[in-house]
This record gives structure tokens, sequence and C-alpha cells, in this order.
């Protein structure tokens, strides 16, 4: 048996053009509502003070790295991504910062920073789950827990850079993903990037990000991908036999960055290229 509507379509429509705008006035009235700012009048974030990267060519790209911002440079293996990071950490340091490094994977290298020009003096290295020899019975323990020995540093990194920014004190801090899997990595939530860009938004510290592919994703005010083209001549005669320094390798490296997204007030009409080589020494 068919039900008939007691109300019409076309009356409940009338009701509901002539109700609505009388229900917003009674909702804007009332105190829980009255203080809420529209988008209209809200103030625009002042532009962030830029300090230089350490590479003039990524300075005469994006302007430099902001402070009190995220900003994340991704790219693959042998991209300069390393390189990137080991100049703006000489840059810091010679600016006379305190610089704080969240080493993930232990890739860095003392040689190569020092050949870059970082001051030692400057910087608190932080090596995030550091093992033991696979010949002891701990190396034997996180041999057979693999997982483990991927996700213990990563929330050790993660614990110690919540730690870094609320103490605050440092002009950079960098966390290195970059040899991190990328498994790993994007199981990284979405809600410690916030907390993150949220605890150096009001400072003077530039949070540096290094990884293979964008992680903090929306909470990045700068993105910047990065690629390696080739070596120069001298770095690739250089021959096995010769042991040549990591710093060595990374010199004549001919490296091409992408600008992927910047919420500054220079914003690109679309993504932006620009080359160049790396030199250490």
């Amino acid at each position: 048996m068919s039900s008939v509507p007691l109300v019409s379509t076309a009356a409940v429509g009338r009701f509901v053009g002539v109700a609505a705008p009388l229900a917003f006035e009674r909702l804007s009235a009332m105190p829980k509502l009255a203080g809420i700012t529209s988008a209209s009048q809200l103030e625009v974030r002042p532009t962030p003070q830029m300090v230089s990267s350490g590479v003039r060519e990524i300075d005469a790209l994006t302007g430099g790295l902001p402070r009190g911002c995220l900003t994340e440079v991704c790219g693959p293996a042998s991209s300069g991504r390393t390189s990137v990071l080991l100049a703006a950490l000489a840059a810091a340091t010679q600016r006379q910062e305190v610089c704080a490094l969240v080493d993930i994977s232990d890739a860095f290298n003392p040689h190569s920073a020092a050949a870059a020009g970082v001051n030692f003096e400057k910087m608190l290295w932080v090596r995030c789950g550091h093992l033991h020899k696979s010949g002891s019975p701990q190396g034997r323990r996180v041999t057979e827990k693999k997982n483990e020995k991927i996700e213990k540093p990563v929330e050790q990194a993660l614990r110690v850079t919540d730690l870094l920014l609320q103490s605050g004190g440092f002009g950079l801090v960098i966390i290195d993903l970059g040899d991190t899997p990328l498994k790993m990595a994007r199981r990284i939530p979405l809600a410690s990037w916030f907390r993150f860009q949220r605890a150096v938004e009001h400072t003077a510290t530039v949070l540096f990000v290094i990884s293979q592919v964008p992680c903090a994703q929306t909470c990045a005010s700068l993105l910047l991908k990065v690629s390696g083209k080739k070596l120069s001549a001298l770095s690739c005669q250089l021959s096995i036999e010769t042991s040549p320094a990591h710093a060595q390798l990374l010199d004549g490296l001919q490296v091409q960055g992408e600008l992927l997204r910047s919420r500054l007030e220079r914003k690109p009409a679309g993504s932006v290229t620009a080359s160049f080589a790396t030199k250490v020494g």
C-alpha cells in the first residue's frame, strides 16, 4: 500500500527557502558563534625570514630557506640531496647557529661534512637506532627482529625531533630520511608533521627534511625535488685503488632542482627548475 505525503515537495522547498536565512541569523547571534571571524577578515601571515641554503642557485630559485617553516628536499639515491644537506648545514654553522641533525639510518659522513665547511662545534649529531655488531648477542636478537630494526630508529627520530623543537635555540634542525625504506617513511602520520610544523611556526628555526619522496605533504611550506645527472670527469676517473673520500665523489655532481611547492609570497606559476654543480673543499 503506497503512502501519500502529508506535505508536498514544493511546500517543503518554500519552507526551507524562507526558514534558512532566519535560522542562520539566529545561529549567528548565539554566543558561541558570535566570536567567529570570517575568512575575509583574517590577518595575512607575515612573510617569513629567509636564510641562505648554502647553494646559490637554490637561493635564487626559492629565495632561501624560510625560518619557522618546514622545508623538504626529496630525491632518489645519488640525486644530490646529501650535498644540499651538507651545504645547508655548513651555511648555518658558519652563521654561528646551533644545528641538530637527526640521522635515522646513520648515513652522515663527518669527513664529507668537514670538507663542505661544517663547523662541528655548532652541531649536534643524533644517531638513531645504532645497532651492535651481529656477532654479539644483542646483534643476533636484532637480526631476528628485522622489522623492529627498521621501525625503531624512525620512532626514536620522531621523539627526538619533538624534544629538539620544544627545547628551542636551534637555527636548523635536519631530519634525514634519505636512506629510510619508503614503506617506513610513508608510515609517519601526518599528525606528526603537523605537530612539527606548529612547533616551529613562531620560532627562528628552519626545519629541514631530506627524503626519497615527499613525506611531509601539505605541512611543507617549501618542497624541492632534486635529481643528479652525472659526475665530473675527475670524479669518474677516480679508481677503487685510490680509495676516494665520500666528499670527492660528491664533487662536480650535476644536480637539477625542481620547485614543487612554495607557500611564500613569490609563488611560481608552475614548477620551476634550476641546475647547479656541487663542489666541496
